[in-house]
């Protein structure tokens, strides 16, 4: 790696750091302003990055086609990662080399030393595909260290987590952005990091992610017209946002958009900093698990408590090497036994917190009082 053309930056979650250096500003910039209000992310000195877990993402289009040819001559698997068709090889060395040709870029874990690598044509692509995998890589070491990811949003009150489980479109997102703007702050919209601590209790972190609002919910919010506003004037949301959904936006059509199969909302993507600069939400770093809380959503309903009971199963759990499109292809999830345990024990934990099931309608305003009412904060 030349230092001289690298650009660094160091990611920092709870005790676990990596560092990615790129011989592009766009990359570290981006993955800076992915992580950096969630988790600690600060530019260091391209020579002293070779301590630590390293991941090198570099625009170069040479040496990505050379990748994909070298995977291409030798034996490999398919499957699909990022919604791409993707080639994996493994040599003899523990190498992992994996390829997408469609959006041009090629990835490669050299497992005896952990040093990481993406090369790829754009800018863009690449900025991308570092910060997917600089959050994998992440995420390994927390779960290696004894941490849980649960399939939950999170919202902090004097340092007391709500945090909020169901399956999709149960209302998770709808509960954490409720709370935060009846001034709580936000944790997470969909997932949460979660461990035992020495004093009894369950230590919170987010997983940092760009957050999907459906157009309604971002009008029963208030937000639709500040969105609307800023696209005018030229800031761009998530790159992953369908250009459908931007068009909506400029268009001012506040109404549900999907998919041509009808299953899936396409959604406005928000970068976690949009949370702030666009509508004035305070985020939360951390957290201590206080209360969980099942939601459901009924249209024509007041919000209300319910005497539904449900605990946890195994779908709030985020495990196993695939979760959602996103397969462990170079291979950074822990393999050990000792995951099972961190799940049950937080599983214990969180059998022991007071429990809440809610009926939320489509009034944000009154769902939101009602929320801070009924939470008691």
């Amino acid at each position: 790696m030349n230092t001289d053309t690298q650009r660094a930056i160091r990611l920092h979650a709870a005790n676990r750091t990596l560092t990615l250096a790129s011989n592009t500003p766009a990359v570290t910039d981006y993955s800076r302003r992915y992580f950096g209000s969630w988790w600690k992310a600060f530019e260091v000195p391209a020579s002293n990055v070779r301590t630590g877990p390293l991941l090198v993402a570099d625009v170069n289009e040479d040496e990505y086609a050379g990748l994909r040819a070298l995977v291409e001559m030798c034996p490999h698997d398919k499957t699909s990662y990022a919604r791409a068709e993707t080639l994996v090889a493994r040599d003899t060395t523990g190498t992992i080399t994996a390829v997408s040709p469609t959006p041009q870029l090629a990835y490669q874990h050299h497992t005896t030393t952990g040093h990481l690598s993406i090369r790829g044509a754009r800018d863009e692509q690449v900025a991308m595909a570092s910060a997917r995998i600089a959050r994998d890589a992440l995420r390994g070491l927390l779960l290696a260290d004894g941490w849980t990811l649960l399939h939950a949003s999170a919202a902090v009150c004097d340092g007391q987590t709500v945090l909020t489980f169901g399956s999709k479109g149960a209302g998770k997102t709808t509960t954490a952005l409720a709370l935060a703007t009846r001034g709580w702050q936000l944790l997470a919209n969909d997932r949460i990091f979660v461990r035992p601590n020495p004093h009894g209790t369950l230590d919170v972190l987010p997983w940092p992610s760009a957050a999907a609002i459906g157009l309604g919910l971002l009008d029963a919010l208030g937000w639709f017209d500040m969105a609307r506003t800023r696209v005018q004037a030229g800031e761009n949301l998530h790159p992953t946002q369908h250009p459908d959904v931007t068009q909506a936006l400029l268009d001012g059509r506040r109404t549900p958009l999907w998919e041509p199969d009808g299953r899936r909302e396409m959604k406005v993507q928000v970068f976690p900093d949009q949370f702030t600069s666009w509508f004035g939400l305070d985020l939360a770093t951390e957290g201590s698990a206080a209360t969980v809380l099942f939601p459901e959503i009924d249209p024509t309903a007041a919000p209300a408590a319910t005497d539904r009971r449900r605990s946890l199963g195994d779908e709030d759990f985020m495990h196993g090497a695939t979760e959602d499109r996103y397969p462990d292809i170079l291979g950074l999830a822990p393999t050990s036994s000792g995951n099972d345990h961190a799940r049950q024990a937080v599983a214990a934990h969180l059998a022991e917190l007071p429990h809440h099931s809610v009926r939320l309608g489509h009034d944000q305003s009154a769902n939101a009082d009602f929320l801070a009412k009924h939470l008691g904060r």
